[in-house]
């Protein structure tokens, strides 16, 4: 293995100040003399010349080594490895006709060095970090994690993160120019457990008590309001001790905004306006408004979805009509206790085998938890209805009554799902996704149109079997409809929200909703939730005192800063767009968080800790506590 460069060696000023960044020269800098600096990524020696891509966050450019120009700075050059960092001085030069790289923004140049200076030495990395991608190799994930800082190099990250950065300037600079106030509220602030769970901080001046992180910041914004701040917006962490996935992640950012004398109009033709802001400088796109607009019902009726993908059609029909009186226990008995059998039909997929089906049955049952999957098909060939249940258990006739309804035709497929509303259309939704997928009619991440979509009157409550109590379907401070108001008092259930959600290709970007702004509104409301005075006193009696004291009718949103920048780069997770993220298991392997911690910590927190049996400290945790001394 040739010797290692020693970074010391060289002082990190011996060249100045670099005098381009690796992704900015031009032809029109032939002939200047330029200071680069950065990381090598890869080394090629050719007929005595030494060529290196140094590679910074914006770009790439090729520096030739020729002893003829200085044979120090060429042998230098040879032993150089990937990830070395290095500074350069040389003279910029065209390349020849056949080396222009028409690939590269720095292609019909190259810098010719007459001095190298190794600024620093690189261990063999754990895996390559070349901008070249097919020098690249597929890396495990967790290892790109635990390395974040090589991973960090990549470009698609570097691209991601200045994406990332450019969101934030056009959002404060559109905000600020709508008139709203950038306003920070407290990361330690009090748990009001509605949703998902708190993140809970011990107090270690007040024993016993804890701070929770805000999992949003929305009572403080609605105080704000009554404040008169009038206008606020915040891009702001939130917290929420859930179950993770590809697009969740237990701290995640938001673009908070509220204001005050707003209807709903108001805050979704601001948002629109946000959203073409940001399409316009981020991806040179003008976007048409208004956005289209779909109740929750009809969201849920065609779609399966309260976030629909509308880039394609396979939408749902409702064939509970033509399956009366079949004579087929497992319809009758659904219908008769006023379910739904919902239909989809897929065109040019008649001629599916059996074996095809089969897997798609085990799809419905084991992955969408379905009962189970009834088909129709008309065949290309014309020789009839096909379908998965015998004709003496459903006579035939009622699969055609049912493909003449779906609008099937010659070569038609028709998939029918069963069951109790709402859980058949959820199921019948995922299915639909299932099929798009199959079928290739889902764009691939950063491709295609992108289609935005409001999902408006969401119900303002539903009925928890589990706790025995309803339960808000966005949070307890959703103003109802003016009309509704009487059904809080024997039908909550009926009562619908000014809540709306803010769609894209199928992605919940954001969310809001007219507050309530009278205390005797949030009173009945908390009564409908089965929380009784004593309880809101205990948990929102702050808010309760302030809308007593002049509180303005208000509302707002909050948008998912994470969600829009990963569809924005056309990213498949949000751990791509976020710098630090965590794993699925809500661990950072990098820092290795979270950590244990030594019991003398815990006992200034007066805090002990009762762990499940095949779980043990490790013994340094015990070594430092004052009660192990």
């Amino acid at each position: 293995m040739p010797e290692q460069p020693r970074a010391e060696l060289l002082s990190p000023d011996t060249h100045g100040r670099r005098t381009h960044t690796c992704g900015e020269l031009r032809a029109a800098h032939d002939g200047e003399t330029v200071v680069l600096k950065g990381w090598a990524d890869t080394r090629r020696d050719h007929g005595g010349l030494v060529f290196i891509d140094l590679r910074d966050r914006h770009g790439l450019t090729q520096v030739v080594f020729d002893p003829r120009t200085d044979e120090a700075a060429h042998e230098t050059a040879g032993r150089l490895r990937s990830e070395d960092v290095i500074s350069i001085r040389g003279r910029v030069r065209p390349r020849g006709d056949e080396a222009v790289n028409p690939d590269l923004p720095t292609g019909e140049i190259e810098v010719i060095a007459d001095d190298l200076c190794v600024l620093n030495t690189s261990e063999t990395p754990p895996f390559v970090v070349s901008a070249h991608e097919e020098r690249r190799m597929e890396t495990n994930e967790d290892l790109r994690l635990k390395y974040r800082y090589l991973d960090l190099r990549r470009p698609e990250l570097q691209q991601n993160l200045e994406l990332r950065h450019r969101l934030y300037q056009t959002t404060r600079s559109y905000f600020d120019d709508h008139d709203f106030l950038e306003v920070e509220t407290p990361v330690l602030m009090k748990s009001t457990p509605e949703g998902a769970r708190d993140f809970l901080v011990p107090s270690r001046l007040h024993p016993g008590r804890f701070y929770a992180l805000p999992q949003s910041p929305q009572t403080y914004k609605q105080i704000l309001m009554v404040g008169g701040a009038d206008r606020y917006f915040q891009i702001v962490k939130c917290f929420r001790d859930e179950d993770l996935r590809a697009d969740r992640q237990p701290e995640f950012t938001q673009i908070d905004v509220e204001m005050s004398f707003a209807t709903e109009d108001t805050v979704l033709e601001l948002t629109e306006g946000l959203m073409q802001d940001l399409w316009r400088d981020l991806k040179d796109t003008e976007l048409d408004t208004p956005f289209p607009h779909l109740s929750y019902d009809e969201a849920l009726r065609r779609y399966g979805s309260d976030k629909p993908d509308t880039r394609f059609g396979l939408e749902l029909q409702d064939m509970t009509e033509s399956f009366q009186d079949t004579g087929f226990r497992v319809f009758d008995r659904i219908v008769d206790s006023g379910g739904k059998i919902i239909g989809i039909r897929i065109p040019g997929e008649g001629d599916r085998g059996r074996a095809a089906m089969d897997r798609l049955e085990s799809v419905v049952k084991n992955e969408i938890g379905a009962a189970g999957l009834i088909y129709f098909k008309r065949p290309s060939d014309g020789s009839g209805v096909v379908q998965n249940i015998s004709d003496n258990a459903l006579p035939t006739e009622y699969g055609e009554a049912a493909l003449e309804q779906a609008g099937a035709e010659t070569g038609d497929l028709l998939l029918t799902l069963a069951g109790d509303a709402p859980t058949v259309y959820e199921q019948a939704g995922q299915l639909r996704l299932h099929m798009a997928d199959d079928l290739g009619l889902r764009p691939e991440p950063g491709e295609g149109e992108d289609q935005f979509l409001w999902v408006t009157d969401f119900p303002l409550m539903e009925y928890d079997e589990d706790e025995g109590r309803y339960v808000s379907l966005h949070h307890p401070f959703t103003a109802p409809k003016t009309e509704d108001l009487d059904l809080l008092d024997d039908n909550p259930a009926e009562a619908t929200a000014q809540a709306y959600d803010l769609v894209l290709n199928g992605n919940e970007i954001g969310g809001g909703s007219i507050r309530i702004h009278r205390q005797e509104t949030q009173r009945k409301i908390f009564d409908a939730l089965g929380i009784d005075r004593e309880e809101a006193e205990e948990r929102f009696g702050f808010l309760l005192d302030a809308l007593r004291h002049g509180a303005p009718p208000h509302g707002g949103i909050a948008l998912g800063l994470d969600r829009l920048v990963m569809l924005l780069a056309g990213a498949n997770s949000l751990r791509d767009v976020i710098a630090f993220p965590k794993t699925q298991s809500g661990q950072e392997p990098m820092v290795q968080s979270p950590d244990w911690v030594d019991a003398r910590q815990l006992e200034d927190l007066h805090i002990q800790t009762v762990l499940p049996a095949d779980v043990e400290p490790p013994a340094r945790v015990a070594k430092r506590s004052r009660l192990a001394s």
